[in-house]
């Protein structure tokens, strides 16, 4: 006599989600809940719009214009050329193609904004998140020279900084880094107060979570939102710092950026001859592109905060 075999319900219920899962969902939760909430601002969507136009142009540069675009020796044009079907921005003192550049200048000033913005948020967070925590002598410490950061002109310590050092990308990133941090460093001490004042908090102490853990486990994913909305908007400053050390003098020479061509533009009189083809397009690339940065920060901010009021 052979057994019967039951087969299984159809309509069994499934075995539990793990944790793991449960929290890739809620993060995909989330994420769709910030996009649903990002779309609706008009202002944010066309932000977002021109930087996606910047970041192509920016990948596609090296098949677009080609790496050689730069070549003074290999210049297409006569000197100063006004804007035709040939240079549809003209050319510079060298006779290079003025929209090359331009193109190709995208990728320095894109990733210097980046990298600058990237520095500054990781040294503010650090900061606030430690200074929030600990507090003491060590808050103390540590928010007195976030105030003397603060009251230091930030474009005086950047030249400082990019005077005393060896002119390349590293140190305009460093130079605009170490010194853009401190309002980052006030937002995240404050915000980190705020979380350690909950409930949850001294039960996770309570249970022998450590300092590590509650920093890193409680305090960090909290504070995040307000770091990503306070990253847009330094990308857009450092890109404005990173123009104005190049127009100074003290960038790297051997790269090609908007704030680079400013410089050229400057040094090849084109502001007496009136040549505002070597003048304008970068200018206007360098307004643009930070007018979209902040307005991705703002409307950012008024999704994660909806109390700012942040106009859509």
């Amino acid at each position: 006599m052979t057994a019967e075999v039951t087969p299984p319900a159809a309509n069994s219920a499934r075995a539990p989600a793990g944790p793991r899962q449960l929290a890739r969902q809620r993060r995909r939760a989330s994420v769709l809940r910030f996009w649903q909430r990002y779309r609706t601002h008009r202002a944010g969507l066309l932000g977002l719009a021109l930087l996606a136009l910047f970041a192509l142009a920016a990948l596609t540069a090296p098949l677009t214009v080609g790496s050689d675009v730069a070549s003074v020796t290999d210049a297409p044009g006569r000197p100063m050329e006004s804007p035709s079907a040939e240079f549809p921005l003209g050319t510079d003192r060298f006779g290079r193609d003025l929209l090359g550049l331009l193109v190709w200048g995208t990728r320095v000033s894109l990733l210097i904004g980046l990298l600058a913005a990237l520095l500054s948020v990781v040294i503010g967070t650090l900061v606030g998140i430690t200074a929030g925590h600990f507090r003491g002598w060590y808050a103390t410490v540590m928010m007195r020279v976030t105030d003397w950061f603060l009251v230091m002109p930030t474009l005086v310590l950047a030249i400082a900084l990019a005077t005393v050092m060896s002119r390349s990308l590293g140190t305009v990133v460093l130079a605009i880094g170490v010194t853009s941090w401190p309002t980052t460093a006030r937002l995240v001490r404050a915000q980190t107060l705020a979380v350690e004042s909950r409930p949850y908090i001294e039960r996770a102490k309570a249970l022998g979570g450590g300092h590590w853990h509650v920093m890193s486990r409680h305090v960090l994913p909290n504070v995040m939102p307000l770091v990503l909305a306070q990253a847009t908007l330094i990308i857009s400053s450092s890109i404005l710092a990173e123009a104005t050390l190049a127009f100074l003098g003290l960038g790297d020479p051997t790269v090609v950026s908007w704030g680079g061509l400013l410089q050229e533009a400057r040094e090849a009189g084109a502001v007496s001859s009136g040549d505002w083809w070597y003048l304008v397009p970068p200018g206007i690339a360098i307004a643009v592109v930070a007018l979209a940065f902040t307005l991705c920060g703002r409307a950012v901010e008024s999704v994660l905060n909806p109390r700012l009021g942040v106009a859509r």
